[in-house]
């Protein structure tokens, strides 16, 4: 027998409350299934570069979101512009994970914009200690240098404990196990410090030199031309000659090649190295795509130990 109008009406309102508490119920952020237990909401999490951000994610786990402001590895970090999606994410961060020096200034700014001055703000660079030497400039790319990484771990620890209190254990636990995975890195410089200890290299930028400096190897490269490319200035045609030099005349190992700020200048390096016979190890300053950290590290080193065995 055919429902009445008012019938069906009357079921599908009875239905559609149903549905409504049922997933009500289930999706409340504030229970589980044990039946009322809260549950912190994540910890918001705002990274400059996806570098920080991946040993953020590390550390934090599962009680955190975090947003990388520069994840796209074709960006140059240099001249990144950020936008209003960006100005929102960091106006609710609860946490901050910027290099400094200089290198992502944009973050300061969007924070002081958006009016968010709770935020726990870590900033690399001043973690590290890092200045720049007399007469020179300061080499901001600290996430090369694994000491600072290992300091920075630990601060990342303590602001989320502080955001989050009742994951203060798990935060300790996973920056102690963080920490204890750069050990064969830093094993690893010293492998090619042991072997290679003294040998000359060149670079396009001051990206990788925490790393090569900690290996052992002497940076030949004018500090012209590799400042200029860094500034995205043009090289003078001495200072370029005296930087093809390197590579006519054997004087370096190998040629570690910043592959997001190429040009010009920088691809007449990798030819000139190339018909050298020179070996010529890319580098990036954020993570290739499907990369971490610590694999992305691990990548680096092997290449750079690999090109100096040749």
């Amino acid at each position: 027998m055919p429902l009445s109008t008012s019938r069906r009406i009357a079921l599908l309102t009875s239905a559609s409350l149903a549905l409504l508490t049922g997933c009500g119920s289930s999706s409340d952020p504030g229970a589980d299934s044990d039946g009322g237990k809260s549950t912190p909401a994540r910890v918001a999490v705002v990274a400059s570069t996806n570098v920080w951000g991946d040993i953020a994610r590390r550390i934090g786990g599962d009680r955190v979101d975090v947003t990388s402001v520069i994840s796209d590895p074709d960006q140059d970090p240099h001249s990144y512009e950020a936008d209003p999606q960006n100005q929102l994410a960091l106006s609710k961060a609860k946490v901050v994970v910027e290099n400094g020096g200089g290198y992502d200034d944009f973050v300061d700014r969007m924070l002081k914009s958006g009016h968010n001055d709770s935020a726990d703000v870590i900033n690399a660079v001043r973690v590290s200690g890092r200045t720049a030497p007399k007469g020179g400039e300061l080499n901001e790319h600290v996430w090369y240098d694994f000491p600072t990484v290992a300091e920075v771990a630990d601060r990342i620890s303590t602001a989320l404990a502080k955001a989050d209190p009742s994951g203060a254990t798990a935060f300790t636990k996973n920056a102690a196990a963080f920490k204890a995975k750069l050990a064969p890195l830093e094993a690893k410089e010293a492998q090619i410090k042991k072997a290679h200890g003294g040998e000359g290299i060149a670079i396009t930028e001051p990206v990788p030199l925490y790393m090569t400096e900690a290996s052992g190897l002497l940076n030949k490269t004018p500090a012209q031309f590799s400042e200029a490319i860094e500034e995205g200035d043009d090289v003078s045609p001495r200072v370029l000659q005296e930087s093809l030099a390197l590579f006519s005349g054997k004087k370096v190992k190998a040629l570690v090649y910043n592959e997001q700020t190429s040009g010009p200048q920088t691809e007449k390096a990798e030819a000139a190295a190339k018909a050298a016979g020179i070996p010529v190890v890319p580098v990036t300053e954020t993570l290739p795509e499907g990369k971490n950290y610590l694999g992305w590290m691990t990548s680096n080193l092997d290449a750079l130990a690999s090109a100096l065995a040749k």
